[in-house]
């Protein structure tokens, strides 16, 4: 039995619930955090003791260290932190966004996930653990509406080999997972519940599935210990990246 421990942010739902879910039947015990309490109930009854949920609101500083300090004895010894937990608000252009959205965009994409990081630092550290952080291509391949959501993407990507170059030596690995198009409830937060609109995205395009990322996430976690993907672009295949615009006749 593995008696490795894996921290997993947004762990309610998509990506992170499929890398708790992963991670639990293989034997890691596993931290899943999320603001959903009643979601996170469904892993404890899954898998019991393995699994331990802290709910709260990634963006509270103040809960987030709560949390960090009521762990249990078991699974305060933490291997591996997945940053996954994020969300993209609006689909407007920049001049039409909404201010608040793109600050909880940032909140949550961006904030949360350094101050969560720098607090698990020192025990990664100590564990020679390994950090994956839950990018996207947005981060890279700019689209109308993406405005501030790429931005906290390519802040992600950029943090991470930020990250490796200051932990170099210590033994710490770290990944930007760099997703495409993907099937969750993403779309659906983004339109404020529109599911017609997430129909219509995914249809017929056989998009990257959220247990596609799980078994990305498990095969950087499980290797060799002196290996290290420092990046990881993932898309299906049937998308790639879209052509530069060009406004004739302005």
């Amino acid at each position: 039995m593995n008696t490795k421990t894996a921290l997993i942010t947004g762990a309610s739902s998509g990506f992170g619930v499929a890398t708790a879910t992963l991670f639990a039947q293989n034997g890691w015990r596993v931290i899943a955090c999320a603001r959903r309490a009643e979601r996170l109930r469904e892993l404890t009854d899954r898998f019991g003791e393995r699994v331990h949920v802290a709910a709260f609101d990634i963006r509270d500083e103040a809960a987030m260290r709560a949390a960090l300090d009521s762990l249990p004895d078991d699974f305060r010894e933490i291997d591996l932190l997945v940053n996954n937990a994020g969300l993209a608000l609006g689909t407007e252009p920049a001049q039409n966004c909404d201010l608040a959205q793109w600050k909880q965009m940032i909140d949550t994409n961006i904030t949360a996930l350094v101050t969560l990081t720098r607090l698990l630092l020192p025990k990664l550290i100590e564990r020679r653990g390994a950090i994956v952080n839950i990018s996207s291509i947005s981060g890279t391949y700019p689209y109308k509406g993406g405005n501030v959501y790429g931005g906290t993407k390519a802040f992600v990507t950029q943090f991470s080999l930020g990250l490796r170059t200051d932990l170099h030596g210590s033994g710490v690995r770290v990944t930007s997972v760099e997703p495409g198009m993907a099937q969750t409830e993403f779309t659906l937060v983004r339109t404020g519940g529109d599911q017609t609109a997430s129909d219509k995205l995914y249809a017929g395009a056989d998009p990257i599935k959220p247990n596609d990322i799980a078994q990305t996430i498990w095969w950087i976690a499980n290797l060799p210990p002196h290996l290290n993907v420092n990046r990881i672009e993932i898309m299906p295949v049937s998308q790639s990246a879209a052509g530069l615009q060009v406004a004739r006749n302005m």
